[in-house]
């Protein structure tokens, strides 16, 4: 008798399905067993509201965790970065995949790197956490910018530069190099000028925490140093007890000295919408052997951020 084929919830969006599409297949590879994806609209989906006005946290996963929570699916992929930093009780985080470029990127008209646009550019991003960054960029190098908050997939955040209504957009790199639209890209944003959210780039596969057996068989798709890197970003986000549409940038970088991974450098920032302030600073250990390890280096770096007083900056959200 052939096995039952497993169920699959992903979102419906390009990216999503792209995404999903990829786990997919190495499942299959895996186990031998069809994969179906099956379709799921989550809130975040229907809401045209900003992302910083419906709180963000959770607004793509819910609909996701409660097919999983009725059984109407096996297991789901997300957007490691729309997940709660929470643990669910029920639901167990089974892999973590190597993950994709964390940076963000420029798409700009006439080619036009972010250094090159014109005075007064308008540079669309939904993200509070790309605003801070990109004004606090622009102040530095004395230029001035529009930040204009924007909704919508890729095509919808692409096609506001190439019908001319702003001059440019940032997105996530891993995106477009998931539905092979990195043509697009005309600048790759340097860490140093905007730090990506906390797990960027990353995917998050879960199941339910009775389905031992599928969880077992999902971990052989977890890659252990991006686990580590994004377990101590989403502990930082977690201990400045802030959301994924909160203005806070962290990345994990791995250290090596051209053979062996040596250490991890954990960088943070937190920042007002207009960029007048920054909190930015990063830590530097061994790489964590464990998850209380990774959890106890982001804690340790937020809690000299809180010092400098990055909760009050973010409570400047954008409107």
């Amino acid at each position: 008798m052939t096995e039952k084929a497993l169920r699959l919830g992903t979102r419906r969006s390009k990216l999503a399905m792209a995404q999903s599409g990829h786990v997919a297949d190495a499942v299959r590879q895996l186990t031998g067993r069809r994969v179906e994806l099956v379709e799921i609209t989550t809130y975040g989906d229907t809401s045209r509201e900003h992302l910083a006005q419906i709180g963000g946290t959770g607004v793509f996963v819910v609909a996701l965790r409660d097919a999983l929570l009725r059984g109407e699916v096996d297991f789901a992929v997300h957007s490691l970065k729309d997940l709660p930093t929470a643990r669910h009780p029920d639901l167990v985080l089974a892999a973590v995949p190597v993950r994709e470029d964390p940076r963000d990127v420029l798409v700009a008209r006439d080619g036009l790197t972010f250094a090159e646009l014109p005075d007064g550019a308008r540079v669309g991003t939904g993200s509070p956490r790309r605003m801070a960054q990109l004004n606090a960029y622009a102040r530095s190098h004395g230029m001035t910018i529009e930040t204009v908050p924007i909704r919508g997939n890729i095509d919808t955040r692409v096609g506001y530069v190439t019908k001319g209504e702003l001059d440019a957009v940032v997105l996530a790199a891993a995106g477009l190099n998931r539905i092979g639209r990195s043509d697009v890209v005309t600048e790759s944003l340097s860490v140093d000028t905007v730090l990506p959210a906390p797990g960027q780039g990353a995917l998050a596969i879960e199941c339910t925490a009775a389905n031992a057996d599928l969880a077992a068989v999902l971990a052989e798709l977890d890659d252990p140093f991006t686990r580590v890197a994004v377990t101590a970003e989403r502990s930082l986000l977690a201990a400045l007890e802030a959301g994924c549409s909160a203005p806070v940038g962290a990345l994990a970088d791995l250290l090596d000295d051209g053979q062996t991974v040596h250490e991890m450098r954990l960088r943070g920032v937190v920042g007002n919408p207009d960029g007048s302030s920054l909190v930015q600073l990063s830590t530097t250990g061994p790489v964590p052997t464990s998850h209380d390890e990774a959890m106890a280096l982001g804690r340790e770096l937020a809690d000299e951020m809180l010092a400098k007083g990055a909760a009050g900056l973010m409570g400047e959200r954008a409107l």
